[in-house]
């Protein structure tokens, strides 16, 4: 069966730098149908999440920078410029609505490293849980060709997997996932359910699929893979009409490509897999306070061992040294070791900046 979005618990909905900025500029009129749509999600209790082009067509139009392909500093500038451009126009489209925006920009090596890993999705878990929409963007006036994502499909697909979102949804200018390129094969299909993405599924989105595929439905397919790989289900559909997500809910023609198990579940299959790189050995009552669901906080461990940094992922030792399970740790191996057995308002006064109360969080553990 087809995913319904009004049934999605935490959605993510990239919108096309096409469907936002046309010859005359912003289309206004879309965005505000579109912000309607944030809303309804939102008054429903559903997470939102925008991952939104646009910044370099509306700064290079401002700059009167000329058309083609921009040179990297001439990219980097636009963004500059249109970047606030951008934050401005969703945060005036939504407030109308009561819904509070933020602007979130992000790299790379934002999600590849563990660390800032933990950073991004700690602020948008805190963003998400005080009713506030993030608007997410590549950063590209920092971003230089090895630490990009190169598109915004691929970085929506890495955002749903970082907030373990049940649904992402793809703002683009086709309507769906086709058997070939409809535009040049007129007996190609459109796909309305990808169950499983097969090797001939694949192939059938032009060259062989690479972490280096840029552009089209190969870099589509990619944020599929991802999202699907991440206990998330994905969408593909033509964005242009007005109120889109009311449109996918009603029928509208896409393709939904199915999740592989829950992004929970997924998320802790990730953890379990890891290597550890060091032990937190906990007490009595910490074992207990672990089994009803709760964090580890530092007041509970008794010891460290090992050498660690923030986001690493660590064991989780009862008193009798039996292993509990695994997580990523919130502190560094010297740091944990300083506020072992203290209690959570202690971590300011021993560390000489404030920390996180956990230090491994629930979300961040399987045991």
């Amino acid at each position: 069966m087809r995913p319904q979005v009004i049934a999605a618990r935490r959605l993510v909905v990239k919108i096309g730098s096409a469907l936002l900025v046309g010859p005359q500029g912003l289309r206004v009129d879309w965005l505000r149908a579109l912000a309607e749509d944030v809303a309804a999600a939102r008054a429903r209790g559903t997470d939102v999440v925008l991952v939104s082009s646009g910044s370099i067509a509306l700064g290079r139009r401002v700059l009167d920078l000329p058309g083609g392909v921009l040179a990297l500093e001439q990219s980097q500038a636009a963004a500059a410029v249109g970047q606030i451009r951008l934050a401005r126009a969703y945060e005036e489209a939504l407030a109308p609505h009561g819904v509070t925006t933020a602007q979130v920009l992000v790299t790379l090596e934002d999600t590849s490293d563990r660390r800032r890993y933990l950073n991004s999705r700690a602020t948008m878990e805190t963003l998400l849980s005080l009713g506030v929409v993030p608007i997410v963007n590549e950063n590209d006036t920092v971003a230089t060709d090895e630490i990009r994502f190169g598109d915004n499909d691929r970085l929506a697909a890495q955002i749903a997997v970082t907030i373990g979102a049940d649904q992402l949804v793809l703002l683009s200018d086709v309507d769906g996932f086709y058997s070939a390129n409809p535009k040049e094969d007129p007996s190609a299909t459109r796909f309305d359910l990808v169950e499983r993405i097969t090797p001939a599924i694949e192939a059938m989105a032009g060259d062989p699929i690479s972490g280096l595929s840029k552009g089209g439905m190969k870099t589509k397919l990619l944020a599929a893979m991802t999202a699907v790989a991440g206990g998330c289900a994905m969408a593909i559909m033509e964005g242009s009409v007005p109120r889109p997500l009311r449109a996918l809910s009603e029928g509208a023609d896409c393709t939904w490509f199915l999740p592989e198990g829950d992004p929970q579940v997924a998320r802790k299959r990730w953890i379990a897999a890891m290597k550890p790189r060091g032990e937190v050995v906990v007490d009595a009552g910490a074992v207990q306070a672990l089994q009803r669901g709760k964090s580890l906080l530092p007041a509970g461990v008794v010891r460290v061992n090992g050498s660690f940094g923030r986001g690493d992922p660590v064991s989780i030792l009862g008193p009798d040294g039996a292993a509990l399970g695994k997580g990523l740790v919130r502190y560094t191996a010297a740091e944990a070791r300083a506020i072992a057995g203290h209690h959570s308002a202690e971590i300011m006064q021993i560390l000489g900046y404030p920390g996180r109360a956990a230090l491994l969080h629930r979300d961040d553990m399987v045991l």
